[in-house]
This record gives structure tokens, sequence and C-alpha cells, in this order.
């Protein structure tokens, strides 16, 4: 009897336990890449980002977060960083956790799904050179295209009007209530009213509990230390400055005694710039061997005189750092650039420190053949000057005349003189005596 009661307790307890699973919450177990996308924008960030979803495949991941900071940056980096997230089978979500302007917003239009943050902001996105200027037409048209191309390239085929806006200031948005002449920046209420935003959150965490994927592992991909230096030396603005500090130091290293400081500057410059490049993926091998046979050529031109040699090994070098950078055409304003501070180094450094340097003792002429030094080029007898003479053959306006029983060659002003006049030593400059037709104290020609 007691038995009987126990197994129906215990079947009794059984099927409350089963009644009870389906109201427990049930959590989607998964492994989750978080990938951070912050500072600007460029091409040292896609290998970064690579990297990240190579890692993501093949630990076979079930989503990837984008947990974006980004003001934007290099429009050739966001397209290339765009098709990689558009290549890969794992679902990515842009996490916007403060912004994603201009070419982080692009990024972000190219996830599957965006969330952001409540003071979080995401548009304004024309595209503008290094100098802060508009990039022209041609351009704003392209990046325009890309824009919406983006936005309907999602699964929710977002409207593609307010990326244009994003980039075109004169579209009028009378929904968001936004002035004409006035770039698209959209607040996290706003994106998700218009569909560019699937949800607004307060937390990463909270971001996994509305994908369902709360409890799962978190993975979270840090920058190597490579990446991280390669991300600063290919910044558009550092690349010159890094090329400009190279010039320099080898310049002044050409023109002083020994290897000192100068040329480890020179030297460690160039060494940066090519190891930011080769781990961005901009530089081959095809560069550094241009610039490694370069570099042996100028350094022959210093034993072997002509000069072919050494312009030869120049045109490598420049080849290199051209064929070496992001775009060939930015790659020729920074060289240029460095040129021009590399000249204008030169003379300073001719100008104050000419003295002081090696090398610049056997390209400028420091003496001078001065009178002081005893330097004369020839007898300028000014002991002459006012003297009178005759003129013993015609002066027209050069001939000869006869002075306290010396012949001499002169000429006049311009004026001619007959044989036998009387005249008068005015002028004497070096070889070069003047003389002009003595007058009476009367006035007339003596």
């Amino acid at each position: 009897m007691k038995k009987a009661k126990r197994i129906s307790w215990l079947f009794l307890l059984a099927l409350s336990f089963l009644l009870l699973v389906p109201s427990m919450p049930v959590f989607a177990k998964g492994k989750v890449y978080e990938i951070t996308i912050d500072k600007e924008i460029e091409m040292g960030l896609h290998e970064y980002l690579k990297r990240s979803i190579n890692e993501a495949e093949e630990a076979k991941a079930d989503v990837i977060i984008l947990n974006m900071h980004t003001p934007g940056g290099s429009i050739d980096a966001a397209v290339k960083i765009g098709k990689l997230l558009d290549t890969t089978q794992i679902p990515v979500v842009a996490f916007v956790n403060t912004n994603a302007i201009s070419a982080g917003a692009y990024i972000a239009l190219h996830a599957d799904d965006i969330y952001m943050m409540p003071t979080a902001t995401m548009g304004s996105a024309a595209p503008i050179t290094s100098s802060g200027e508009n990039a022209g037409e041609k351009v704003e048209s392209y990046w325009s295209g890309e824009m919406k191309a983006a936005a309907k390239s999602s699964s929710h085929n977002r409207d593609p009007i307010y990326a244009e806006a994003m980039v075109d200031s004169g579209i009028d948005l009378q929904k968001l209530n936004k002035p004409v002449g006035k770039l698209l920046t959209l607040t996290a209420e706003e994106a998700f009213n218009i569909g560019y935003s699937e949800g607004t959150v307060q937390s990463f965490e909270q971001l996994l509990e509305e994908l369902k994927f709360e409890g799962s592992e978190v993975v979270s991909i840090e920058q190597t230390f490579a990446e991280k230096l390669a991300r600063f030396i290919t910044n558009p603005i550092v690349v010159p400055i890094l090329l400009s500090i190279a010039s320099i130091g080898l310049v002044v290293e050409l023109y002083s005694p020994g290897f000192g400081v100068p040329g480890m500057m020179g030297l460690s410059s160039l060494g940066l710039f090519f190891f930011g490049h080769t781990v961005a993926g901009f530089a081959g091998y095809e560069s550094l061997i241009l610039f490694a046979i370069g570099s042996l050529l100028i350094i022959a031109e210093l034993f072997i005189p002509g000069g072919i040699i050494g312009i030869i090994g120049g045109v490598l070098v420049i080849a290199s750092l051209l064929f070496a950078g992001e775009s060939f055409t930015y790659m020729a304003y920074s060289v240029l650039l460095a040129i021009i501070i590399a000249g204008i180094g030169m003379v300073i450094l001719m100008k104050i420190f000419g003295k002081k340097l090696h090398m610049f003792n056997k390209l400028v002429l420091k003496d001078a053949t001065t009178t002081e030094e005893g330097y004369v080029s020839n007898a300028n007898r000014i002991e002459l000057i006012g003297k009178v003479g005759k003129a013993l053959t015609p002066l027209r306006p050069s001939g000869t005349v006869a002075v306290e029983n010396e012949r001499l060659d002169v000429v006049t002003e311009g004026s001619y003189i007959d044989a036998g006049k009387t005249v008068e030593i005015i002028k004497v400059e070096g070889s070069r005596i003047v003389v002009r037709e003595k007058l009476q104290k009367g006035g007339e020609v003596e």
C-alpha cells in the first residue's frame, strides 16, 4: 500500500515538471563573435576584419556583432569592408554603440540587422577630401549610388531615399523634418521609425537577449599590435608625415659625416611605412624588391661617379612607394609633398648649418677670390683717373691714346673723337679705361 502511494507521488511530481518545462525560457546556446570597429576607417581595419571574420567562420560562429564607434574614413576601405561582409555566410549584426558616421553608416547598412544605443547616431555620409572640402560631383554621385545599393542589399530592403539623403543635402525629407541643405543623421528613434534599425537596446547584454543569444559564448576579437600599428601608419594624415621625416632624415645623413640619428630616423620611417602597408595588404614583395634595388643603386652612386645610377635608384625608390600605397594618386601627392619638404629642409641646412656638415663643403664653394685676399683678375689702374693724354688714333669709340709717354687702349663714353685731340681719363674698370674729350675753361674743346 505504501509502495503504491510512493509511486503515485513520483508520478505526480514528474507530471508537474513536464507541465512546467514549456513555461521556462529557452535560450539558444551558440557562439557569438564580437568585432570592434572604432576610430577612422582605413585599409588596416579591412585586414583586421578579414582576419576576424575568417576566425569566426572557422569556429562556425552563429552570429557576428560589429560593435561600432566610428566617425567614418576612407571610402575605398569602406567599400572593401562592405564586400567582405556580403561574402560571409554568418549573420552580421551592426551594433551602433556610439556612432556610425559617413563610411561607418555604409558598413552598418551592409549588416543583416542594425541595433542602436539610445544616444547613438548614424548618417552624414557626404564624401570629402583630406582637406575637408567637398570631393566633387563625380565622387558624390558614385558614393550616393553605393549608399543606396547598401540600403537595398539588406534583407530588410531599407528605403534608399534615406541613404541618399545622408550623402545629398538637397533632398527634402518631410517625414523627418529634415531641412534642405543639411545631411541626414539619424538618431536611434528615427532609425527605428523608418526601418533603418531593428531596435534600440540599452547595452550589449540586452542586444544578446534581443537576438536570443543570452548565455552564449561571446568571443571578442582584439586587434594585434601589428594591426593597430598598421592602422595608424596607413592613416592618410600619417603617411605624408612619415615620408617627410624619412626624406629629411636621409638628406641630413647624406650631408653629415658617419651614420647617426638622422639616418636612423630616415630608415626607421621607411621601415615603418613598408611594415604598416605590408600588414594592411597594400605593399607586396614587388614593392619591397623595387625599394631594395633602388636603395642599393643610390648607395652605389656614392662610389661610382656619373649620376645615372643614382637617378635610376631614386626612380625605383619612388616607384616602390607609389605601388605600396592604398591609392596611386594619393601616394603621388604624398611623395611629392615629402620631396618638397626635403628640398626646403636641404636649403635651410645649407644656409644655417652648411659649415658644420661634412658633404656640404664639397657641394658649396666656400672660397671667394676677393681683392682683400690678394686675388685680382687684372691690374685695376685707378691712379690714371684724371690724367690727360692725346688720341693717337681716332676713337670710334675705342682706340689708342698716349698718356705720359704710355700707350693705352681706351674707349669713349660713346662719342667719336678725332686723332690728335686731347682727352681726359674719367673712369677705370679693370682693363676698361674710359675717356672723354678735354674741354677748355671757357667750355670749348681744346
